[in-house]
């Protein structure tokens, strides 16, 4: 049987606006250490760091960083279609 891990957020999760446009920053514990940062945009399109950060700050400034330097367009992906 598997043991049930119980999932930490982080107190810098939050959406973030630029340009219009916003995504939300989810920032949880990993379970074998370290901080994982993922980022959902309006059509729950989800972009996810491969790596663990050592630090949620370190993760909040990671996503902080690219939409400076990437655009927040760089997190947001295209809409889901239904055929």
């Amino acid at each position: 049987m598997e043991e049930e891990y119980e999932v930490k957020s982080s107190p810098l999760c939050q959406v973030v606006e630029r340009e219009g446009k916003s995504v939300d920053v989810q920032i949880y514990e990993h379970d074998e250490g370290g901080w994982i940062l993922e980022v959902v945009d309006a059509h729950d399109n989800s972009t996810l760091w491969e790596e663990p950060f050592d630090t949620d700050q370190e993760a909040f400034d990671e996503v902080i960083l690219t939409i400076e330097e990437e655009g927040i367009d760089s997190l947001i992906g295209p809409p889901s279609s239904l055929h």
